[in-house]
């Protein structure tokens, strides 16, 4: 399934209006949290090329889905809510559903970027990266790492 094709800027102001609506009801914490994603968002769209950029927006917005859970779980008013305070608080809950399929989108433009998602936890087998480290049953001979130019007849110096 091919994800449409949305631009940075539509997704930041969707989730910038949906915010500030919310901030109708929610403020403090609810307002910072998700203002700073918006900032690394405006951060994300300045450095067009920029994988770092991309990926803090993106863990960010992931972070916000489940700060805004508890916000929206402990901040929400249980009494004489008026009709502004339903729409703000409505204004939310719509930000917070959208968050995971903005984040989908974010991802497509992470890898459109060049990232890319790895996770070696170390315990799900080996791992296909090869590194100085060398095992004791290796078949292959370890390679000399003063084997350049300027290594030739290294001797160790004592210190």
């Amino acid at each position: 399934m091919e994800l449409p094709a949305v631009n940075l800027k539509m997704i930041l102001l969707v989730h910038w209006l949906l915010t500030t609506w919310g901030c109708i009801v929610f403020l403090g914490a609810y307002a910072w949290a998700n203002f700073t994603i918006l900032a690394l968002g405006v951060w994300a769209i300045a450095q067009r090329d920029s994988i770092d950029a991309i990926s803090m927006f993106l863990g960010g917005l992931v972070a916000t889905i489940f700060l805004d859970i508890i916000y929206i779980s402990i901040y929400y008013p249980r009494d004489h809510l008026t009709d502004t305070g339903h729409f703000g608080a409505g204004m939310a809950i719509l930000n917070l559903l959208l968050k995971p399929f903005s984040c989908c989108l974010v991802y497509h433009m992470y890898r459109e970027r060049g990232g890319e998602f790895q996770l070696h936890a170390g315990f799900h087998g080996p791992s296909q990266e090869h590194s100085a480290y060398q095992t004791i049953d290796s078949p292959e001979v370890p390679s000399d790492p003063f084997a350049g130019p300027e290594g030739k007849g290294h001797t160790p110096q004592v210190y």
